[in-house]
């Protein structure tokens, strides 16, 4: 494919706006976090006397090291179970073909649109029931069904694209499908894995109804729906308020630049086999 150089520079200028209203806002949050505390600044003016204590009177006031200890222990009952379950039926419904797979997998899209809001209602007294409430385990397990579907269609989008010919062989050589799906397509599958686990890690950390409709306890919430009372306490401080989310941000902002080599090969893996 030729690109003209009046296409191409269309492409950058877009791509630096774009980079530009993404940043402005993160931007905007940063400049205010410094200004003195109290104050109410306006724009994007830089202060005389940065305040950089804010960063660590936020942390303080919020009880952040709970919140980084409840938001761990939430992800890490959400992600790893949401990629085991996603992958194996991913891996059922794609490439296998397993009987009535058509059906199962519009199910499953089905569920792709339900949004949050629209079962918070019954699942609150669906979990008021089980004597969930207020713990970690009412925001777990609903995110484990609520991210199902999304995990299933994910996986399914790339087990779908396997050869054939390659689950043969190893039949062929006498692997069952356990092996099948342990040694030969979970290492295969690893960047759409790693990709889905960012993804679910995003959107558990950053998980705000769930946490202040069925916990009540902060100190239990992640750290997003934790941001609700931090709110509540110290809405009148904007600095301080700026600085406490940057600081509930700055997590998400590193695990996906950490790993956005691992998402963008999914991305690009899935688009040269479609």
């Amino acid at each position: 494919m030729i690109t003209s150089r009046r296409e191409a520079w269309t492409g950058r200028v877009l791509l630096i706006f774009l980079m530009a209203v993404t940043l402005l806002p993160f931007l905007s949050l940063f400049v205010t976090a410094l200004h003195p505390s109290g104050t109410y600044p306006a724009g994007l003016a830089w202060p005389d006397d940065p305040q950089w204590g804010n960063f660590p009177r936020a942390f303080e006031a919020a009880n952040m090291g709970e919140l980084l200890k409840s938001s761990a222990l939430i992800v890490l009952g959400v992600v790893p179970i949401s990629i085991v379950l996603g992958t194996m039926a991913g891996f059922a419904i794609g490439h296998l073909r397993v009987i009535g797979a058509r059906v199962i997998f519009l199910l499953f899209v089905l569920g792709l649109t339900l949004p949050f809001e629209g079962v918070i209602t019954p699942l609150y007294y669906q979990i008021r029931d089980m004597g969930l409430l207020n713990t970690r385990w009412a925001i777990i397990l609903p995110l484990i069904g609520l991210f199902m579907p999304f995990s299933v269609f994910w996986m399914r989008a790339h087990f779908v694209n396997m050869p054939g010919e390659l689950s043969e062989s190893a039949r062929m050589d006498g692997a069952n499908v356990w092996q099948l799906f342990r040694r030969i397509h979970v290492p295969l599958a690893m960047p759409a894995i790693s990709s889905l686990g960012i993804l679910l890690f995003l959107w558990t950390w950053n998980q705000f109804l769930l946490a202040i409709v069925l916990v009540d306890d902060p100190a239990k919430r992640t750290m997003s729906g934790a941001l609700g009372a931090f709110q509540g306490q110290w809405g009148t401080d904007i600095p301080l308020l700026c600085a406490g989310s940057l600081l509930i941000l700055t997590p998400t902002l590193v695990i996906f630049l950490l790993f956005q080599r691992h998402f963008v090969k999914a991305l690009l893996q899935g688009s040269l086999k479609g």
